[in-house]
């Protein structure tokens, strides 16, 4: 039977905890409940087409058993001084959800909702765009893809923002951006207009009530769940998950966004 370790190496190629959950090893507590959550939104059974259910299963059990040892302090200082655990105790039969569920609050499109009004126009969205545009090249698919919240009819409004960095020389011109073609831009918007059909037929599956305020809502849960490794996205909502009530910037002046690490 494929020890803990195995599992980690077979489903996330790694054989280190902390390098499952892609944080250094002197991680903190609030790091290490983020790491988890995260990842285990991309890969919560709940959460994925039905072909990749029984993958995604086992991907959550091996994180969830990471997690346990890493957030307990005994289990944490043995694994962090020798590097062993016991293998024993994880082979312990345990309803994984009913962790997560006991872990973290779950998501409803108020939740969703209520963050974008604090997100957008905020210091963390101009944080996060920025580092969109530099990771992309100033590829504007790969920034609304990115950027939480963001979506065709924004763009004009995130292209000004961006505008605004290159001719102050906070950011590069990127050809990508600058030389932007119709026909691509055409194509994005084709794109929006197909997610936003698909939104309209699950109102109608999940009996919503009609209005331009409940397809958006469902098109933002959905962009939410898209951008899972959006920083400002999670940052917020693990907050509310702990019991915090993390916020984001004021809206209004425009400041210098605080510089992130991109992700590799």
């Amino acid at each position: 039977m494929p020890t803990l370790v195995d599992l980690c190496e077979k489903y996330f190629g790694h054989k280190d905890f902390y390098d499952v959950l892609r944080i250094p090893k002197n991680a903190n507590e609030k790091q290490i409940r983020k790491a988890y959550h995260r990842l285990s939104l991309l890969v919560h059974p709940d959460r994925v087409e039905e072909q990749k259910k029984a993958e995604a299963t086992e991907k959550f059990k091996v994180l969830g058993k990471v997690h346990s040892i890493l957030s307990d302090k005994e289990k944490k200082m043995v694994y962090d001084e020798t590097g062993s655990y016991d293998e024993e105790d994880e082979k312990a039969e345990r309803d994984w959800n009913e962790y997560w569920r006991l872990l973290f609050k779950k998501i409803t499109i108020e939740d969703i909702n209520r963050y974008k009004k604090q997100y957008q126009g905020s210091e963390e969205e101009l944080s996060d765009l920025k580092r969109a545009y530099t990771d992309g090249k100033g590829d504007m698919d790969f920034i609304l893809e990115s950027v939480p919240f963001s979506n065709t009819e924004e763009e004009p409004r995130l292209r000004s923002l961006l505008q605004g960095m290159i001719d102050s020389g906070e950011v590069p011109a990127f050809r990508a951006f600058t030389h932007e073609t119709p026909r691509k831009r055409e194509r994005r918007k084709r794109k929006w207009e197909k997610e936003a059909q698909e939104a309209e037929k699950m109102k109608v599956e999940m009996n919503m009530d009609d209005g331009e305020e409940g397809l958006r809502a469902i098109i933002q849960a959905k962009h939410a769940q898209r951008t899972v490794d959006a920083d400002a996205f999670f940052d917020h909502l693990a907050a509310k998950y702990s019991g915090g009530g993390g916020s984001a910037k004021k809206k209004g002046t425009r400041q210098q966004p605080a510089r992130k690490q991109a992700k590799k």
